[in-house]
């Protein structure tokens, strides 16, 4: 037993020093992030963009550029009805999607259209809550063209 002690024992000296004899490994040479850049000179987030394209695009067509709030996706009419009411019961007014609507979300199934004039209340928070309580719930925020004005 001491003979197999002593040979690990020598067996890790030699190792030592076989790894101390290496060279040492040198930094890599970095190219500045500058030269990189080019034509992109800062990071722009999507939502960053997209806010960037409605203000330009917004002499064109204010009306157009609107964007809806859509909760729902459930496969039962139902669920959708009882979403309804809970909205209402917070203080957002949804209605409905027209089922035959070209600007309903994709995936289908029943979903409310929150008016724009409550979409401010609709929250992460209050996704959340609502999510607890609705399994299914989805929600997609897309713009109001082709889609009548509420009331």
């Amino acid at each position: 037993m001491r003979w197999l002690f002593l040979l690990l024992l020598v067996l890790n000296v030699f190792y030592y020093i076989w790894h101390q004899q290496e060279a040492p490994l040198r930094a890599k040479d970095v190219t500045p992030l500058s030269l990189y850049r080019g034509s992109q000179q800062d990071i722009h987030l999507l939502s960053e963009t997209a806010d960037a394209l409605v203000r330009r695009d917004l002499g064109k067509s204010s009306e157009a550029q609107k964007n809806c709030v859509y909760l729902g996706g459930f496969i039962r009419p139902e669920l959708t009805r009882q979403l309804e009411l809970r909205l209402a019961a917070l203080g957002v007014v949804g209605r409905p999607a027209a089922s035959s609507s070209p600007n309903l979300p994709e995936g289908g199934g029943f979903w409310i259209q929150v008016s724009q004039e409550s979409a401010g209340k609709v929250n992460e928070s209050l996704l959340q809550n609502l999510s607890k309580e609705f399994n299914e719930l989805k929600h997609k925020i897309m713009p109001c063209e082709g889609v009548a004005p509420a009331g």
